[in-house]
């Protein structure tokens, strides 16, 4: 059973930045797409930024210019870069591989614990 662990978090003042760090008990990282989420309280758990194998990447309009993720096949660890942090970005932030069969990404494993961000403005 793939298990998949965060790291990374923190609490940062407003315009700071975080990397985020995703990592895996088994090599699924040159096998899926990866997809960074984010939840928070009350809403349903949102995703923010994915890579694919061939290091093509998207992002969520409430990120885009601002997070950047990225992939490292010798560590086998995915990336997020996150700057110019807001209160909006607030929330716990979970990796997991993403499926496009359906035509909307869905995750591929269970969840991991997640990392705490926290920005204060």
């Amino acid at each position: 059973q793939v298990q998949l662990v965060e790291s990374g978090g923190g609490l940062v003042q407003a315009g700071s930045s975080l990397r985020l760090s995703c990592q895996a008990t088994t090599d699924i990282f040159r096998v899926n797409s990866i997809g960074w989420y984010r939840q928070t309280p009350g809403k349903e758990r949102e995703l923010v930024a994915t890579i694919t194998i061939s290091h093509a990447t998207n992002y969520a309009s409430s990120v885009k210019g601002r997070f950047a993720i990225s992939r490292d096949k010798t560590k086998s660890t995915v990336y997020l870069q996150m700057n110019s942090l807001t209160p909006e970005d607030t929330g716990v932030y979970h990796c997991n591989g993403v499926s496009f069969r359906t035509g909307q990404p869905s995750p591929l494993y269970s969840w991991g614990r997640g990392t705490q961000v926290t920005v204060s403005s």
